[in-house]
């Protein structure tokens, strides 16, 4: 029987998507659709990993009748949750999606309190039992420790569960100290979560060596429609797309993380586990709203992606 994966996101969020011809910023728009799904980047990566088959279990927080809509959305999609009950108003984030360009409005989410964080710790390291691997990502609602992920990828750690981080600013800058199995920043997180006196003339392989040496095992940088770079115990990796898929970027991080998650869960080589994973994330970009692939552009870009050793 497979082990499932577990994806861990507190500060899920109602995602809600507008769908108009353009944005008139001073004036009234028009909306031609509207669409309502439970969201949060650990809640995405737990939609690809149980589109593509693999057994998942989605924890974290929730609270409040928006808190129970996620709930109720995870549930109608067939995705197994197990959040922690909180008291403050679970967040929606917005996304207006024009002919041309998307704009997100996310909001910060709700205050959470010591006696909720505990009882979240407690249910986490009990889920932690049945997994295979952990991937922990998203922003941190108010009132979390900045070092979260490196405290839950270090308990992770001490189950012999492999973790993934996904995150930014502070939380990213702490994390390598949980010594996460891979850690998943993009290039503009990598640049802000370099240490003030690395200096700004570091490139993307530097920054994402720098960040193995304070303790992640293998650092991978997604580049958009540039593909992906990866600072592994193997060596460097670089996957290049063969070309550049329009449509919805939002999300497409969240399919690439869910790649090298099912990546590290069989043991994929590595040239193989970042194609997979780019394609992926590419297969995102070609959907209308996050946690969604198109299994056809899968097919059709997954063979054209080239990777290669990356030297300097």
């Amino acid at each position: 029987m497979t082990r499932v994966i577990l994806t861990v996101t507190v500060n899920a969020a109602l995602d809600v998507t507008y769908g108009v011809d353009d944005v008139d910023w001073d004036g009234v728009n028009r909306v031609r659709g509207v669409h309502r799904r439970a969201g949060g980047k650990g809640v995405n990566v737990a939609r690809v990993l149980t589109a593509l088959g693999h057994e998942v279990l989605a924890v974290g927080l929730a609270g409040g009748p928006t808190g129970d809509a996620v709930l109720a959305d995870l549930a109608a999609a067939g995705v197994p949750a197990a959040f922690t009950p909180i008291a403050g108003e679970t967040r929606t984030t917005l996304a207006v999606r024009g002919a041309r360009r998307t704009t997100l409005f996310n909001e910060p989410g709700p205050v959470v309190t010591p006696e909720e964080l505990a009882r979240f710790l407690d249910a986490y390291e009990r889920a932690l039992g049945g997994a295979s691997a952990v991937v922990i990502s998203g922003s941190l609602p108010r009132g979390l420790p900045a070092d979260l992920y490196a405290t839950l990828a270090a308990v992770a750690a001490r189950h012999d569960v492999p973790a993934v981080v996904d995150a930014d600013g502070a939380p990213l800058r702490h994390a390598p100290a949980g010594r996460p199995a891979v850690l998943k920043p993009n290039a503009e997180e990598l640049a802000r979560a370099l240490r003030p006196d690395a200096g700004e003339a570091l490139d993307i392989a530097t920054g994402a060596r720098l960040l193995r040496d304070e303790g992640a095992g293998s650092v991978v940088v997604s580049l958009g429609a540039d593909g992906v770079l990866a600072a592994t115990p193997e060596g460097t990796w670089r996957a290049r797309m063969p070309y550049r898929v329009e449509g919805n970027p939002t999300g497409a991080g969240d399919a690439l993380v869910a790649g090298l998650a099912l990546g590290l869960v069989e043991g994929t080589p590595w040239p193989e586990r970042l194609r997979r994973a780019a394609a992926l994330g590419a297969a995102a970009v070609a959907t209308p709203v996050a946690g969604d692939v198109d299994p056809g552009v899968y097919r059709r870009v997954h063979p054209d992606i080239t990777v290669e050793p990356h030297h300097p």
